[in-house]
């Protein structure tokens, strides 16, 4: 028997032992290969699984478009949205510049009658006079802000 040395370090020697291969029986040699056909199996397997089908693929694509196509009909509706309330705001700021204006005019009309001129004009130029209190003939009115008329009002003596 030969004996081969080999240095570990700069001091060890240890004896080299040769590596005995055992015989494995068949059943073992047979189980080995079961195990190997099982991992290139499971292997496979799960290549197959990390691999698309046309019809998933087909999927996958149908599903894009249409949360494409969902989103593009949300951004429309925000936009026509938002448009809108632009477009209600802008009447609104029109409809208070009309009342303003309204409101100018009517007190630019109120302002500009002369009530007193009126009475005078009234009572010296057009003969006018205040009524007495047999001329003046009360009305009571059922529930109603107005009153129908079939026939001329009475006067009074």
């Amino acid at each position: 028997m030969t004996r081969n040395y080999y240095i570990n370090g700069n001091t060890v020697r240890e004896l080299e032992a040769p590596v005995r291969r055992e015989r494995r029986s068949r059943e073992e040699i047979e189980e080995a290969n079961r195990r190997k056909r099982r991992r290139n199996a499971a292997r496979r397997n799960r290549e197959r699984a990390m691999g698309m089908s046309r019809g998933y693929v087909a999927f996958l694509t149908v599903c894009v478009f249409v949360v494409a196509a969902t989103a593009v009909m949300l951004v429309q509706l925000q936009s026509q949205v938002t448009t809108r309330m632009n477009s209600i705001a802008s009447m609104q700021s029109q409809i208070n510049d009309l009342r303003a204006d309204n409101d100018a005019r009517y007190k630019n009309i109120t302002t500009s009658v002369d009530l007193n001129h009126i009475k005078d004009v009234a009572i010296n130029e057009l003969g006018m006079s205040y009524p007495t209190q047999e001329q003046v003939v009360y009305y009571t009115i059922e529930n109603q802000n107005f009153m129908d008329q079939y026939c001329d009002i009475p006067k009074q003596k």
